[in-house]
C-alpha cells in the first residue's frame, strides 16, 4: 500500500488485509497531521510489540487500534462521548464488519478508549499498554525506546512529518468540546484541554494542557 506524505509517496503494509482496510478508511476521514501521527504511533507500537513477541493476529489488531486511536476527532465520529470512546466505538464497528472475534475486538476497543488514561492503560493487556506507550513516545518519551535499537525506527518515523500535530490534535479535541462540553468531563485529558482553552482563550499554538 502507498500513502502520500507531503510530496513523498511511501509504501507501507500494516500486517494484514483488515489493517490495510483500516488505513484506507481512516485516511479518508482524519486530518493529515492526525493520520501521520497515527502511523507513527503504529510504527512505535509495532517496534515494541515485536520485541515482546506478540503474535501475528495481535500485531494486526494493534495496527487497527493505532490507526483508530484518534478517529474520534474526525467529523463522522463526533458523537456525544469523549473522543477516545467515540474512536473505540468506531474501531469496534469496523472490526465487527470484518467478523473479528469478540475478545480481540474488545482488546482493540480498550486500547483506543484508554490511550489517554495514565496508570490504567499500562495495567491492561498488551494492546492498551503498547498503544499508550507508543503515544507517549511520539510525544517525547524517548526513554521508552532502547537507544541501541532505535536507528531503523527513527528512520521510519521520519517519513511521516509531524505537521504541527500537537496544535492540530489539541485544537480538534477542544473544538468538539466547545460544541459539546459533555465530551470533556473534568479530570479527563479532553477536560484539561478545554479548561486550559477557556482560561486562555487567546492563546495560540499548542494548548498549555497538552
Amino acid at each position: 500500500m502507498t500513502t502520500k506524505t507531503g510530496d513523498v509517496q511511501v509504501s507501507i503494509s500494516f500486517g494484514g488485509s483488515v489493517a490495510d482496510a483500516a488505513y484506507t478508511h481512516v485516511r479518508g476521514v482524519l486530518d493529515p497531521a492526525i493520520l501521520n501521527h497515527s502511523i507513527r504511533v503504529w510504527l512505535v507500537a509495532e517496534h515494541l510489540g515485536r520485541r515482546q513477541g506478540i503474535g501475528d493476529l495481535a500485531r494486526e489488531a494493534l495496527a487497527v487500534a493505532c490507526l483508530f486511536h484518534d478517529a474520534g476527532t474526525a467529523a463522522p465520529y463526533d458523537g456525544p462521548q469523549r473522543f477516545e470512546v467515540e474512536g473505540a466505538d468506531a474501531a469496534r464497528a469496523f472490526l465487527k464488519d470484518h467478523d473479528w472475534p469478540a475478545p480481540l475486538v474488545q482488546e482493540v476497543w480498550e486500547a483506543v478508549a484508554l490511550h489517554t488514561s495514565p496508570g490504567i492503560a499500562e495495567r491492561m493487556g498488551p494492546l492498551p499498554q503498547l498503544v499508550r506507550q507508543a503515544v507517549l513516545v511520539d510525544f517525547g518519551r524517548s526513554d521508552l525506546i532502547d537507544p541501541a535499537d532505535q536507528g531503523p525506527l527513527l528512520s521510519a518515523l521520519g517519513r511521516f512529518p509531524r505537521l504541527d500535530i500537537e496544535t492540530v490534535l489539541g485544537d480538534a479535541v477542544v473544538a468538539q468540546a466547545v460544541r459539546c462540553p459533555q465530551k470533556a468531563p473534568p479530570s479527563s485529558w479532553p477536560g484539561g484541554l478545554l479548561a486550559a482553552h477557556l482560561a486562555h482563550p487567546m492563546h495560540g499554538g499548542v494548548n498549555p494542557a497538552f
